[in-house]
């Protein structure tokens, strides 16, 4: 199909959209960043696989691409015919006509035309030049539109003086335009997440569809996990039990409301505020929530009521439950499963099934679990310890036996030691013993050896003797013994000689005899 096809993660997301909230094609389009003409093939395709919704929960990702994407004919040779597209345009205006029929009656008389998804690409290629402007209507309870204001208000340190800027984050109901502001300490994804989290529960519901700036508002730092989508957003979103449709680039109407709101809450609440300190945050968000009500309830000067009327009588009826508890900020990583088994999350080491050694899996992590996913499937699951260096180990993940898989055994990891010298391996079988599992100490004992590469096995040899001497039995140790060359300069020894001092007013031993 033309283009760059969608993740599987994504391609997931456009189904949940399609049959969980009954999005149009062309919202879901903007909701993932694809071409409607795309959302309209994935479909085609979930279709044509007879796969039932929702998806088997042990259908993962590699099975479910095998469906959706099977391996295709070769085209065959020859010119293909381009359809009237002004024909097309007309009869799609006529009601129950789709692109799919119109493709199917131009196969009909064309054999040799354009695959359905070429049709559609060129369809829409053709469009763009005749697209009008779309008209924004809102119903009750389907949009929430955030965003940061252009504002900031400074935070002053009562101990230094300094100052560091508060940003304002924005969230107004379509329908009504009630509307919800707090000062956070960043524009961070942290802050951005639990913004709305607050947002939600001072609303008293949930909308069906979250509608920001963009998808990246408020991240500072691209996402390597998966740039086109952040995870974190996307699973806070299913938390909720929403979706996310992010504003199109460069179409302001798309926008308005938040924008609107933005202003009013910079005119209204933050212009009060601009001659005032601040020396928390907590105190900051204390002064704007009484001006915060006041805009709400502030009546329309060509309306009936106010913000807060509109809200009570149209969105707040039609909002979504909130669920029995907030979302918990989770952050997605991708981590390769290490000869021992284990993953590292900030410094503190989790096992994984041993037979996925070597594999890639994506990890959630909170403040309280770590959870590992192996295709869209979970795979392991440990409570979080900020313990660094340690590890958390699940007895079912360990191989029956080690030798079964590569061979990594504490005896091979000595032999190899041994050929460097008899301190190298002295210190590798002290490090690995000192472990509660051998294989826990795999990882150190596999960099210390590897450190031949980067030096000669003499100074290698002479590094671990070093450390062994000193009780530094680690990697980051002997790394660092021989960064600096003190590798080079002489050991100390092990049982100092007694000092002696001799002087004439001094009795000797032979005193006391």
């Amino acid at each position: 199909m033309p283009g760059k096809r969608l993740t599987m993660r994504k391609i997931r997301e456009v189904l949940r959209l399609k049959f969980d909230f009954h999005l149009t094609n062309r919202k879901i389009a903007e909701s993932v960043g694809a071409a409607r003409s795309s959302i309209g093939e994935y479909l085609r395709r979930f279709e044509s696989a007879g796969l039932p919704w929702p998806l088997p929960a042990d259908l993962d990702d590699d099975r479910l691409e095998g469906l959706l994407f099977p391996a295709a004919a070769k085209p065959a040779e020859g010119s293909r015919p381009l359809p009237d597209w002004s024909y097309i345009h007309r009869e799609l205006r006529k009601k129950a006509v789709t692109l799919m029929l119109l493709w199917e009656e131009y196969k009909s008389a064309y054999p040799e035309g354009y695959q359905y998804s070429q049709f559609c690409h060129l369809y829409h290629q053709w469009k763009r030049k005749i697209d009008p402007v779309m008209r924004q209507e809102h119903r009750a309870g389907e949009a929430l539109f955030v965003d940061w204001a252009g504002m900031t208000i400074d935070i002053v340190n009562p101990a230094t003086g300094d100052r560091r800027p508060a940003s304002i984050f924005v969230a107004a109901m379509g329908a009504s335009s009630y509307t919800y502001a707090e000062a956070t300490p960043t524009q961070e994804l942290c802050d951005w997440i639990g913004a709305h989290s607050r947002a939600f529960a001072f609303f008293g519901g949930v909308t069906e569809l979250l509608v920001p700036d963009n998808t990246r508002t408020g991240v500072t730092k691209a996402c390597f996990y998966e740039p086109d989508l952040n995870p974190t957003y996307l699973d806070m979103a299913r938390h909720y039990d929403t979706a996310v449709l992010p504003t199109r680039v460069r179409k302001p109407k798309d926008k308005a409301k938040v924008e609107n709101a933005v202003l009013v809450v910079e005119r209204r609440i933050l212009a009060q505020l601009r001659n005032q300190t601040f020396f928390s945050l907590a105190e900051l968000n204390r002064r704007i929530r009484p001006l915060l009500d006041e805009l709400n309830d502030r009546t329309f000067q060509k309306l009936a009521g106010s913000r807060r009327t509109l809200f009570e009588q149209i969105d707040k009826p039609a909002l979504k439950a909130l669920p029995a508890e907030s979302y918990r900020f989770a952050t997605w990583v991708k981590a390769t499963v290490n000869i021992d088994y284990h993953i590292e999350v900030k410094g503190h080491y989790y096992s994984l099934p041993h037979k996925l050694i070597g594999k890639q899996v994506d990890v959630r992590y909170t403040d309280v679990t770590v959870e590992c996913f192996r295709g869209n499937r979970p795979v392991a699951s440990h409570r979080r310890s900020d313990k660094r260096g340690g590890h958390t180990t699940i007895k079912e993940h360990m191989p029956p036996s080690h030798r079964r898989w590569l061979q990594w055994t504490p005896e091979r990891f000595i032999r190899w030691a041994s050929k460097i010298g008899p301190n190298t391996a002295a210190l590798i079988g002290d490090i690995i013993r000192s472990k509660p599992h051998p294989q826990q100490g795999f990882r150190a004992a596999l960099g210390i050896l590897r450190l031949e590469k980067s030096y000669d096995a003499e100074r290698l040899e002479s590094a671990c003797g070093r450390a062994r001497i000193i009780g530094a039995k680690s990697y980051r140790s002997v790394a660092s013994i021989l960064k600096h060359g003190l590798d080079k300069k002489t050991l100390p020894s092990a049982t100092p000689k007694p000092l002696v001092i001799e002087h004439t007013n001094i009795r000797g031993s032979q005193y006391y005899h």
